[in-house]
């Protein structure tokens, strides 16, 4: 394109985050594979790799997340921008949501149809999937700490539109006090989740009693859904803090504030994911302990 040439579309500068990011993260996941498993010659237990990749990948968010800023700033968020930065959050969120169906579909599956396993030729396997939960399985009681996350979520879900509404009415302070508030509540939401696991592993409730061999496949895809969900909130916190330190700043004007935006969008995401995660893993298919 000719120099001076004037045009809608951002041409991003040259950017070394996504192969930094792409480095560091896997340099994470193999750590926390050395960490449960032992790799490498590594022992078991072993946590510095994991720990060094977590760097990394905070440096990586730290660093693209400036440059983004600064983008803003700079004005090269055009309105044209804009729309392509609407559509990849939205296409985005949907990526999200069939990453959520997937876990979904496995419980369903379990949940809908465990009497086809009851014709294994195993018979611990067959006898296991009479009942639902299987055999070996103490549900989590939904109404006990699930009921207070999900009391969490909602509230969180009020406090982050109040904080978008007063910020498009130019309502700077309270904007700032409900950004603060859903802050807050993500990490109680992670704070009462981390204890209820230790609670689900001290107590055993998916690895005590008879016929607890079986109870894998439906602790593992318990913890995959739920604990998905929660490192979902966990990233959902990051993102409103950014927004909040951006506020607190003297970033975002009424009238262009997608980055605050996308997070609410995200949020709110994050809070439907957990009411159906409530309804039918706690409360529908949980089933009465066994």
């Amino acid at each position: 394109m000719a120099a001076g040439v004037k045009h809608d579309y951002h041409l991003v500068d040259p950017s070394p985050w996504p192969l930094v990011g792409s480095v560091t993260a896997a340099i994470m996941a193999i750590g926390g594979v050395v960490w449960m498993k032992g790799l490498f010659g590594l022992p078991e237990g072993t946590s510095w790799l994991f720990f060094a990749g977590l760097a990394g990948v905070l440096f990586t968010m730290a660093g693209w997340w400036t440059d983004v800023v600064k983008e803003a700033n700079r004005g090269d968020h055009t309105p044209v921008v804009s729309i392509g930065l609407r559509y990849g959050m939205v296409l985005f969120i949907a990526s999200e949501v069939m990453f959520f169906v997937a876990w979904f579909w496995m419980f369903f599956e379990m949940a809908l149809f465990h009497g086809a396993r009851t014709h294994a030729p195993i018979e611990e396997v067959a006898a296991a999937w009479k009942s639902w939960p299987p055999q070996g399985v103490e549900a989590v009681p939904a109404f006990q700490l699930p009921l207070v996350n999900t009391l969490i979520l909602l509230l969180s879900g009020t406090t982050v539109t109040w904080a978008h509404h007063a910020l498009q009415v130019g309502d700077r302070k309270s904007a700032k006090t409900g950004l603060l508030l859903t802050v807050l509540l993500g990490a109680a939401f992670t704070a009462v989740q981390a204890y209820e696991y230790m609670h689900i592993l001290d107590h055993k409730y998916f690895f005590g009693g008879e016929g607890a061999e079986n109870s894998g496949l439906y602790g593992s895809t318990f913890f995959m859904a739920t604990g998905f969900h929660g490192f979902h909130v966990l990233v959902g916190t990051i993102f409103l803090l950014v927004c909040l330190v951006r506020l607190m700043g003297k970033g975002f004007t009424p009238k262009q504030h997608f980055g605050f935006e996308a997070a609410a969008w995200y949020w709110h995401f994050v809070d439907v994911v957990w009411l159906f995660l409530f309804a039918f893993v706690y409360v529908v298919f949980g089933g009465p302990a066994h």
